[in-house]
């Protein structure tokens, strides 16, 4: 290495000049640009003011857009997360080495939708005074329109008898044959729901075999000795009448809450009723799941649950902020789109709307964990492998 060759090195390597030299790959006309690739010329663009048209500017209409012009892209984005955890759910055989790939899709979800319901308060910088100057414009436009939205909450498993009715009409009335082509489809394909359904009645050591007399037997019988100790606790002479009556009362209030689950067509009376979803055997494994939740088979199935559970939360705190967006803007007058405005957001805020309703009732059913049944060695050894096959073969198989 000559001397010139040296020099040159050390300087490049000390941050001088040298250092930021490179190929300017733009110059060269290689790939695309920056906003080539994004096609920004279509989305920076696509911000039009009707005001502006009009002649009477109103600043704040090109929040009002941009806000919900990214709902749009997110919901796209949602939507195309959801398919692929539906896709890797949606099989007879479900590989359980590609339920981390579910938990991160379920997990992108729950941060999109955090950030959605942060995102439409910025519409709270809006004035009222200022929103009135705008609204005109609108109409008829209104986000029951959103198409997205509602393939969104059919893909997830919103249940069409569960939804509010719009104007006193079925909530499809609102959209041209081409849109109903897709929603219709999606009313027909599996949702969410139907499949986490699916998957939690294969819950592996849920049901008994020859060899493992299986979780459910072991709950009731553990559930029928927890509500035993409460009946000595209640009926404990050395108990205050007020105290005994009260112990009393909370005894046959717990009783009945539990043989709600232990009953299967109590638990069948309750779908009827619509207070329930899920079937009475992917309750019974959506139990397991929570007991056992520490064994190495059951902790990423866990997740999904809870993230499930938070999908909901954050779809009822994003209606919530609507809500009160829309009585902060608009007060009692009706919507752009000809709706109650308020009085009919405020019904959707609400447990019909919510899919995985069922996960968040099941610590009505928990009991103390020195009530909860022991595993056999077998099932020990059952949660602590994973598997590629289905839990149902992975049952059959035990």
């Amino acid at each position: 290495m000559g001397g010139g060759e040296l020099t040159h090195r050390v300087t490049f390597m000390e941050g001088g000049e040298e250092s930021q030299q490179g190929v300017n790959k733009v110059e060269m006309g290689f790939g695309q640009t920056y906003p080539e690739y994004l096609q920004l010329d279509k989305i920076l663009t696509a911000q039009k003011l009707k005001s502006e048209a009009d002649g009477q500017r109103v600043d704040d209409e090109h929040l009002f857009i941009v806000i919900h012009q990214a709902h749009e892209l997110w919901f796209k984005q949602i939507i195309f997360d959801l398919d692929i955890v539906r896709k890797l759910l949606n099989n007879t055989i479900v590989d359980e080495t590609k339920t981390l790939k579910i938990v991160s899709g379920l997990d992108r979800i729950v941060k999109i939708l955090s950030l959605l319901t942060e995102q439409i308060t910025l519409l709270d910088t809006m004035s009222p005074l200022d929103f009135v100057d705008f609204r005109k414009y609108l109409t008829p436009a209104s986000g029951f329109q959103s198409l997205q939205f509602r393939v969104l909450e059919n893909k997830l498993g919103v249940k069409q008898e569960r939804r509010i009715k719009y104007n006193a009409q079925h909530y499809k009335n609102v959209f041209n044959d081409e849109d109903l082509k897709a929603l219709n489809t999606t009313e027909e394909e599996k949702s969410l729901l139907t499949l986490i359904e699916s998957w939690l009645e294969r819950t592996p050591g849920l049901k008994s075999t020859s060899e493992d007399e299986g979780f459910w037997i072991k709950y009731e019988n553990s559930v029928n000795r927890y509500l035993s100790d409460l009946a000595k606790q209640a009926a404990d002479p050395s108990n205050t009448e007020e105290i005994s009556r009260q112990l009393t009362a909370e005894y046959h209030k717990t009783s009945d809450a539990f043989q709600s689950i232990l009953d299967p067509r109590q638990h069948e009376q309750h779908i009827r009723n619509g207070n329930r979803l899920l079937s009475h055997d992917a309750t019974k494994g959506a139990m397991m799941i929570y007991f056992y939740r520490d064994m190495p088979r059951f902790s990423q199935p866990y997740q999904i649950l809870t993230f499930l559970m938070d999908i909901d939360s954050l779809f009822t705190k994003w209606r919530y902020n609507h809500v009160l967006l829309v009585q902060r803007m608009l007060g009692a007058k009706q919507g752009t789109g000809g709706s109650s405005g308020y009085m009919y957001l405020r019904s959707t805020v609400s447990d019909r709307y919510k899919v995985f309703l069922d996960l968040f009732n099941l610590s009505t059913w928990l009991i103390p964990r020195e009530y909860i049944p022991m595993l056999s060695p077998r099932m020990v050894k059952t949660l602590s492998e994973h598997s590629n096959l289905s839990h149902s073969q992975s049952s059959e198989s035990e």
